[in-house]
């Protein structure tokens, strides 16, 4: 049997993102790239995060901290 990509069912419309603690691996260590991203917007909002947090954590904190962000707010 051949690897393959995708489902043979497909996914309601819509439905794009997925929830961080459902990612394969999200148990891993948080790339660098989300290390960078995270440390800029902790330090605008105030905030210390653990250094040794995984994928998915890291996201759901940038995703937290984003809202709070001056940068990236609408207003």
């Amino acid at each position: 049997m051949s690897d393959t990509l995708g489902s043979s069912t497909p996914e309601p419309a819509g439905n794009f993102e997925r929830d961080p603690s459902d990612w394969v691996t999200g148990d891993e260590p948080m790339t660098d790239a989300q290390r960078s991203y995270l440390d800029t917007l902790a330090r605008e909002a105030g905030e210390e995060i653990p250094a040794d947090i995984s994928k998915a954590e890291a996201s759901e904190h940038i995703d937290r901290l984003q809202q709070k962000s001056k940068r990236l707010s609408d207003s």
